[in-house]
């Protein structure tokens, strides 16, 4: 017997080779585990549940029943310590918990549905398989703690995540597909049917695949420490005497609580209220998992350059205003907005869930010690189950009790022809679920700010970094470019809106914009038209993006200054020259907003486009003094083509340049100042009208 498993005993010394190799399995064993998770924890398992009879309060338990089994997780901190073979425990239990979605999805066949002997059976499975789960996530994440080296682990759970992610997309479309398809031609009575093959194909494929996988895993011996033969109390005292990790242990429950308080009902109101199929249900979702990925390499890096709870502060706020939107899909009904409303709402969930669900993981993995990963490791799961198995068994219970109360603001006009009534704002049912999520969810993100982690930053840099980042991006996320049509956006005007979350979307459509930018300058080169068409595309994306009829609300100077920094930074991708395309750069975005708005932007453009222009050139490592030389021929020779004072132009370009200059650092400021002309910088100076606390700081780093 001992022979047999021997191949899941832990290795008192694991090679670089054998690491590498345990992190590949372990990227394959995501694409297996969450890929079969698309169907078994979101909308698809909703809509079977429904199918066989269940109410709001059974899904509220259905949902809740996995993280409320995870309290069991204390328990197997002592057999963990007890046993010491992780990989033993975490691998049986998985393949057994994993073999149970077998009798859930053949429940249609030996039992009459919908009614209620079909939900209790499949609550009374997913109960002896939540069970199996928590003690298997207790081994789990200790072994994985040790496992993946921690200057890597915000990139490398992104990376894993990302591939997870798009198995998961596919195969949930896919069973979605499939169960329409069946209810459109299967008798009446066996919708429920359709449900059967899908799951049953998963558990044999993608659910057997995932701990076959994890056994292929090596696992570090456990260090060996004082409490090793502790009792549990013990054990579990130990992460609560560590001040700093309470506060994140208060922030997980709470978070949980709030969160799922409204998000597993989503899929709830757009199969009952909003009467969507599931194929349409599980589209949104696919379209959400699209951004999740393209944004896990993003918040992946940024949580190990700036901290993970700088990204979990940031991602959080956003996924709060996600909530609240869900308030305005009916006014009170569906509506002309209700779709398009559901798209955004889906890529901005999209691009929260993933920074959202990469850093609640690894923030408690780099707070806890190493050695005494197990037991802080649990209660943070713990924590976490706690609180998210709370929230949807209140949820269900506070939906009812809202289904038959409303709440609105009606708008009325009254003239001797009759009487308009138009709905500003309504409340029902769920939608007052969405609410009181969204406002207990402000008031936990307030616990953030006690919480230390080593190495972390402000989230104001997170979102600078976003929005004017004075370091390196990412490179570009060439299929993202679709969000750029929120480039309409006053970006600096909105940000100061205090709403939670908008903040963090109009940052996330700056980066958008700019990486269009990038890819267009890209798209000249790779086309084989000279340095000379950059100005031609830029104008002509502008163009396209902005629209006669939008611009009139755009701030010019912001939009420039992303589009300029985005095209500088795809000088590092290709062998075009960075003052060639800085003078084009200019050239292009000035003609753009000169054709939107007239004269009146043309100034605006210039010193927002010089802004951005030096910040991408930074970015990538480009000369300064090249990059600004271009830029003020530039400008004069759009002073040429639109008409305004020469002067004026490149006293704009000027100002532009150095006040990014200024918030990058005092050698670029130096290197700017020695490429331009004693006259030139006087002009620029003589052409600061207003006195203000930012002229003077602009003058002083001319002077």
């Amino acid at each position: 017997m001992f022979k047999i498993i021997g191949f899941l005993k832990p290795s008192p010394s694991i090679s670089e080779a054998e690491q590498a190799s345990g992190l590949k399995w372990l990227s394959w064993e995501g694409m297996a585990s969450l890929g079969f998770s698309s169907i078994t924890t979101s909308g698809f398992l909703t809509a079977y549940a429904l199918a066989l009879g269940a109410n709001n309060l059974q899904i509220g338990i259905l949902v809740a029943l996995p993280f409320l089994g995870g309290v069991l997780q204390i328990p197997t901190i002592l057999l963990v310590e007890r046993v010491r073979q992780r990989k033993l425990i975490a691998v049986i239990t998985w393949f057994i918990a994993q073999l149970l979605w077998i009798p859930i999805a053949l429940i249609p066949f030996y039992l009459k549905v919908p009614g209620a002997p079909g939900i209790s059976v499949l609550l009374a499975i997913m109960a002896a398989r939540s069970i199996l789960q928590a003690v298997t996530n207790g081994a789990w994440h200790s072994w994985v703690r040790d496992l993946v080296p921690q200057q890597i682990m915000g990139s490398f759970f992104a990376r894993r995540f990302k591939y997870a992610t798009v198995v998961a997309m596919i195969f949930g479309v896919g069973a979605a597909l499939f169960v329409d398809y069946w209810k459109s031609n299967a008798a009446p009575g066996t919708e429920a049917t359709g449900y059967v093959y899908p799951l049953i194909l998963g558990a044999v494929t993608l659910g057997i695949a995932s701990p076959l996988m994890m056994a292929k895993m090596p696992e570090p011996l456990m260090e060996s420490t004082q409490g090793q033969n502790q009792s549990i109390r013990n054990l579990l005292t130990i992460p609560y005497r560590n001040r700093n990790y309470r506060y994140l242990l208060l922030f997980l429950l709470l978070w949980g609580f709030c969160l799922n308080l409204a998000v597993p009902f989503f899929t709830v109101y757009m199969l009952v209220r909003l009467e969507l199929p599931v194929s349409a249900v599980i589209g949104f979702s696919a379209l959400s998992q699209i951004f999740t990925i393209l944004f896990y390499r993003v918040w992946g890096q940024y949580a190990d350059r700036y901290g993970s709870k700088s990204v979990m502060a940031v991602c959080a706020s956003l996924y709060l205003l996600v909530i609240f939107g869900w308030t305005f899909t009916t006014m009170p009904d569906r509506y002309f907005l209700t779709i398009p409303l559901l798209v955004v709402l889906h890529i901005m969930a999209g691009i929260a869930s993933s920074g959202v669900t990469l850093t609640t993981g690894t923030l408690g993995m780099k707070l806890a010690p190493k050695g005494q990963a197990t037991a802080y490791l649990t209660t943070a799961a713990v924590a976490t189950s706690l609180g998210t198995g709370l929230g949807p068994l209140l949820g269900g219970p506070i939906a009812d009790f809202f289904s038959s109360r409303q709440l609105g603001l009606v708008f009325s006009w009254t003239d001797p022809s009759g009487v308009l009534q138009m709905s500003a704002f309504h409340l029902t049912g769920f939608d007052f679920l969405f609410a009181i999520a969204f406002v207990l969810g402000l008031m936990v993100l307030g616990l953030l700010t006690m919480l230390r982690e080593e190495g972390e930053v402000d989230r104001d840099v997170v979102l600078d970094a976003l929005v004017s980042p004075l370091r390196r991006f990412t490179k570009p996320l060439g299929s993202t470019a679709s969000l750029s049509f929120l480039s309409q956006f006053p970006f600096g005007y909105i940000r100061k809106v205090p709403l939670p979350g908008l903040d963090v979307a109009i940052g996330v459509t700056a980066h958008q914009l700019a990486e269009a930018a990038s890819m267009a300058v890209i798209a000249v080169k790779h086309g084989r038209r000279g340095a000379a068409k950059i100005s031609g595309a830029l104008e002509k994306l502008l163009i396209g993006l902005l629209g006669t009829e939008q611009a009139s609300g755009v701030n010019v100077t912001e939009i420039s200054q992303h589009a300029a920094r985005g095209a500088m930074r795809a000088v590092e991708q290709t062998n075009l020259d960075a003052g060639e395309v800085a003078r084009q750069t200019v050239v292009g975005i000035a003609s753009a907003l000169h054709k939107q708005g007239g004269e009146e932007n043309v100034a605006e453009a210039l010193r927002g486009a010089a802004y951005g222009m030096v910040q991408g050139a930074s970015e990538t490592g480009a000369q300064l003094e090249t990059a600004v030389s271009e830029a003020v021929e530039a400008a004069k020779e759009v002073a040429q083509q639109t008409g305004i004072d020469q002067d004026v132009a490149v006293s704009q370009v000027v100002i532009g340049a150095i006040e990014a200059a200024k918030d990058i650092g005092k050698e670029p400021l130096e290197e700017i100042k020695s490429s331009l002309s004693k006259e030139t910088i006087a002009k620029a100076i003589a052409g600061m009208e207003s006195e203000t606390e930012k002229t003077k700081e602009v003058e002083n780093g001319l002077t």
